[in-house]
């Protein structure tokens, strides 16, 4: 079983000694800065190609200064481009909930650890989904924020119009404190008053997840006045998916495009292939996905004003099994994809909260708000484990 841990001198730096987050501890994702570690970014040719950083992480920094201890720095699926924790330079991090299974990626090793309770806290990052779908697979709360709202400063970039810094916590109790500190905002006492069940979400996930995630927002819908079901995406998902891989992972190839032509790194083959690809998107292509991340944006300012929060399922199963084929692996990414496009794409916040199961397997439902309604999730969040 592989360390959720890169491998390395070990890192242990104690917070400030008196903070809100004082006896915590955190872990960060290999993609965060850390004053005198190198940033590793899951591949072995990033770190020996760019100098040691000599300052922390915004998100990093933060958390020490509120009173947290980083433990360690954690495996990320490559340049951040893999959505199922499988490295093969690295290794595939244990899901303790599943053993057999990924844990979901690229935030892997900081869900890894968390899960295994190596840690309080850990952070990610999220650009398609890859603090939302560890979540998921390991049964933990995890948050993509609004977009925009973090200091991704010391953050290795992937997609920036995507990019977001995330965290996982296994008790909503802990999320909520570390959520005040990174958001710089309380969490508010009242609650939403309206709920959209999107239909459409639910209706595309297995049958068995949907059914499983039914008691968690039968209780979410005890917490509001108003529940009415809705499509998330009326183009579709999948139209929303292929926007974003559009977008995202070209601007991934413009983010790495320098580096790859000045090093020629070594590559897994998926990930290889995902850049060669993306290097050939065609300008209409790009065009139309632009309008269509417009129309989304729209789409979900209507459908999430004040007081409105939105439920999906985070991912439409649970954990593949380790080791699966290429082949077989596509299409499980594409539709983990569907389910995870409108983040990217629209840049609302959205926590994935544990609590389902499909034959003893986490599954996690999403609630998404409004843009800048992060600490109204997290409120939901407590509110939901006090419910339990």
């Amino acid at each position: 079983m592989t360390s959720p841990f890169v491998s390395g001198p070990p890192v242990r730096i104690a917070g400030a000694p008196r903070g809100p987050l004082t006896g915590l501890t955190f872990a960060a994702k290999d993609l965060f800065d850390v004053a005198g570690h190198p940033t590793g970014g899951g591949n072995p040719d990033w770190a020996r190609q760019h100098p040691v950083p000599t300052r922390h992480a915004w998100a990093v920094q933060r958390l020490l200064d509120a009173g947290a201890t980083l433990i360690g720095k954690t495996v990320t699926d490559e340049v951040s481009l893999g959505i199922l924790g499988e490295n093969p330079f690295d290794g595939t991090p244990l899901n303790p909930k599943a053993p057999d299974r990924v844990p979901g990626g690229s935030s892997s090793g900081s869900a890894s650890a968390v899960a295994q309770g190596l840690c309080d806290v850990a952070l990610g990052t999220d650009t398609g989904g890859s603090v939302r779908v560890p979540a998921s697979f390991c049964g933990l709360y995890g948050i993509r924020p609004t977009h925009g709202r973090l200091d991704l400063t010391g953050m290795m970039a992937q997609a920036p119009s995507s990019d977001t810094t995330g965290w996982f916590a296994r008790d909503a109790k802990t999320f909520a404190r570390v959520s005040e500190v990174l958001l710089g905002e309380p969490i508010p006492a009242s609650l939403p008053t309206r709920l959209v069940v999107a239909v459409d979400a639910f209706g595309f996930a297995d049958a068995e997840t949907a059914a499983a995630l039914g008691p968690m927002v039968r209780k979410l819908s005890a917490l509001v006045k108003e529940v009415r079901e809705d499509l998330l995406a009326p183009p579709g998902l999948s139209v929303w998916a292929r926007a974003q891989r559009t977008l995202q992972p070209y601007e991934a190839w413009l983010t790495f495009k320098d580096w790859i032509d000045r090093d020629n790194p070594r590559f897994a083959f998926s990930v290889a292939r995902t850049l060669v690809l993306a290097s050939t998107i065609a300008e209409s292509e790009r065009q139309w996905a632009a309008m269509m991340r417009a129309e989304a944006c729209a789409r979900l300012a209507w459908l999430l004003p004040p007081g409105t929060i939105l439920c999906m399922p985070t991912t439409p199963f649970p954990a593949p099994p380790k080791g699966l084929s290429l082949a077989t692996l596509e299409p499980l990414r594409a539709r983990i994809g569907c389910l995870a496009s409108q983040g990217g794409l629209t840049g609302v916040p959205q926590v994935s909260l544990p609590g389902g199961a499909v034959d003893g397997l986490p599954v996690g439902l999403s609630i998404l708000g409004a843009r800048g309604s992060d600490t109204v999730l997290v409120a939901v969040a407590k509110a939901m484990e006090a419910g339990r």
